[in-house]
């Protein structure tokens, strides 16, 4: 099988954009490809962090994504700064990397935009390390949203300028991309981000679920309960698409065009039927939360094998270079 790779922000509580756009099409792939999922704590310091909570956070994002599906035993899930050999093909990669490229990467702009008293040579490099991560171990196949495909693009360009230099010895890797368009939040404006408070996590209680649910942003050209809507207008429907089944899209979509139902109703249909995806995902996240030796367990595991494949890797660029 082809080599998958994927990196995990350890970031918080993942949300439904997260599980859509990524860990739901991840677990489709287990078993087609070989599959490497890294928790990437070396991406995570580029932006200011709590140096307290780093350890928390690394090992929540381990329970999340294993909670959300991500099965141990059908691929390797690892820290990154547990393989050393990431930061040290990085380096090398970084000498065959062009600095017009890389200022060219729309997420540094966008990030030394937000963090302008932070901006440093680690969120400027990102792509170079991140073409590592997939290096290190081969990788063939990247799935990625749409916003991340530029720097596939580029990880592409870094590895054909080694392997020209040195021969054919890193595959370029392919972007995979996602099935799910980009999921917008609560407020129907912004893409869905916990930074902008606009998303439904996968920890949220039915209570919370409908609090977030119930203010939500809808068709704004439905005012009234007797004005029909338009789902193509409306977030809420775009939700629906996600997790209702097909009697009931037909049943919202008629209810909306005929204002036969009203947001209210639609809402709760659709408030059901997330709790139903959110509740298994929250208990199971609550079980492993209190069996910490297991989810760290399956990270050194992770990690001893993915140094392995690291190790062999490195000794070929080596060897190759005259190192």
């Amino acid at each position: 099988m082809k080599r998958l790779f994927s990196g995990i922000q350890p970031s918080g509580t993942i949300h439904i954009g997260n599980y859509f756009g990524a860990i739901s099409n991840w677990i489709k792939l287990l078993g087609k490809y070989d599959c490497i999922f890294c928790i990437v704590d070396y991406h995570a310091i580029t932006i200011p962090y709590d140096k307290d909570m780093m350890q928390q956070r690394i090992f929540e994002a381990a329970v999340d994504n294993i909670s959300a599906g991500l099965d141990p035993e059908k691929c390797k899930i690892f820290v990154q700064s547990h393989v050393p050999e990431h930061t040290e093909l990085a380096w090398i990669l970084s000498c065959f990397s062009r600095m017009g490229e890389l200022s060219r990467m729309t997420q540094f702009k966008q990030k030394s935009e937000q963090h302008k008293a932070h901006a440093n040579c680690g969120l400027y490099t990102y792509p170079v390390l991140q073409t590592a991560d997939i290096a290190i171990y081969k990788g063939e196949v990247v799935p990625v949203g749409e916003d991340q495909v530029q720097h596939i693009e580029l990880a592409r360009e870094i590895v054909r300028n080694f392997n020209t230099a040195f021969g054919d010895i890193l595959p370029e890797p392919a972007e995979l991309l996602s099935p799910t368009p980009r999921i917008m939040g609560l407020d129907g404006d912004n893409k869905m981000s916990k930074s902008m408070n606009n998303h439904i996590s996968l920890t949220e209680t039915d209570e919370e679920l409908w609090k977030k649910l119930a203010p939500a942003k809808t068709d704004t050209n439905r005012q009234r309960l007797k004005d029909p809507g338009d789902p193509a207008k409306c977030n809420m429907f775009s939700y629906h698409k996600l997790v209702s089944s097909d009697d009931e899209l037909k049943q919202v979509t008629e209810g909306c065009t005929t204002a036969g139902i009203g947001c209210f109703d639609c809402k709760k249909i659709l408030c059901k039927n997330f709790s139903e995806l959110i509740r298994p995902i929250r208990d199971k996240k609550e079980k492993l939360m209190k069996d910490r030796d297991y989810v760290l367990n399956v990270l050194n595991d992770g990690a001893e094998s993915c140094r392995k494949i690291a190790k062999e890797t490195m000794n070929e660029v080596k060897k190759a270079m005259g190192l």
